[in-house]
């Protein structure tokens, strides 16, 4: 069984989800990044339950989509993601950051079904995933590769390589999303390195963009479930999202980018996370 258009999966339910086995992960292993966990958590959750061809029996079917997370940072989303699909049981994201476990801080693919490159040192991702998708084009096979970025990784000159390199080509299988939350490790974007006209700079290198409210899971389906828009172009999908989404305290904030909640800050995370459980409010 494919996941593609899964109609029991409610992508909603799957972020909250995702936000729930984050914080608790970050905070057993005392790991980094749980605000860019938080922000991009409808983004894997609309692509785990609406778009990708991927099968959680068949890991390493050559048929299934590609996906690369390029923010490595935000590791502890993909596993948990992976684990709520069915890729391996929940219970194992318990191991997340300790000594000898699969689940690295940032992504790996060593031992891990369903992730198809360990990632982390920023700028890389977008290259991988366009040499995948001239690979599949130049095969004439039908999957197409994904790749989820971080507007602070936009700084490196190799994004703007692969961008070049695959409106070149024309790879309409190779689809980008951005979680663009305005924040990296240090200091806002704008501040670091502005990124803006971004939309226009993607067009300019031959991409066609949409632009959604990235935490809009019906606006992120949407843009990503009628791909390709064009048979000669890549798409990128810039979501725009909150860093931290979710916890009060943690959007919005470069603080918590490397800080790990732990005592009185876990709990009040905790509440304000079971306060808008969906699963309980529409019980």
């Amino acid at each position: 069984m494919t996941l593609r258009n899964d109609p029991s999966a409610d992508p909603v339910i799957l972020a909250h989800r995702i936000r729930k086995h984050a914080l608790e992960m970050t905070s057993r292993g005392k790991s980094s990044h749980i605000g860019s966990v938080l922000s991009m958590a409808e983004i894997l959750a609309v692509l785990y339950a609406r778009i990708l061809n991927v099968d959680p029996g068949a890991p390493d079917d050559p048929e299934r989509d590609r996906v690369i997370l390029s923010k490595g940072h935000g590791g502890a989303g993909i596993y948990a993601v992976l684990a709520e699909r069915g890729f391996f049981e929940t219970e194992k994201l318990k191991d997340h950051y300790q000594n000898g476990s699969i689940f690295s801080g940032h992504v790996s693919h060593k031992g891990v079904p369903g992730v198809d490159l360990s990632t982390g040192s920023l700028g890389h991702g977008l290259g991988v995933a366009t040499g995948m998708a001239l690979a599949a084009k130049r095969a004439h096979q039908d999957w197409r590769a994904f790749v989820v970025m971080s507007d602070g990784e936009c700084d490196e000159g190799s994004v703007w390589e692969a961008a070049m390199f695959a409106g070149h080509h024309r790879l309409s299988n190779l689809i980008a999303v951005i979680d663009y939350n305005k924040i990296q490790s240090l200091a806002p974007v704008a501040e670091t390195l502005a990124l803006e006209p971004f939309a226009d700079k993607w067009r300019a290198f031959g991409w066609t963009v949409h632009e959604v409210d990235g935490h809009d899971t019906a606006a992120l389906e949407g843009a990503l479930k009628t791909l390709p828009d064009d048979e000669n172009r890549p798409t990128v999908v810039i979501a725009h999202t909150t860093k931290g989404k979710g916890v009060s305290f943690m959007e919005n904030t470069v603080l918590w980018h490397y800080r790990t909640a732990q005592g009185d800050e876990l709990e009040a995370a905790r509440a304000e996370l079971a306060a808008c459980d969906p699963e309980v409010r529409d019980a």
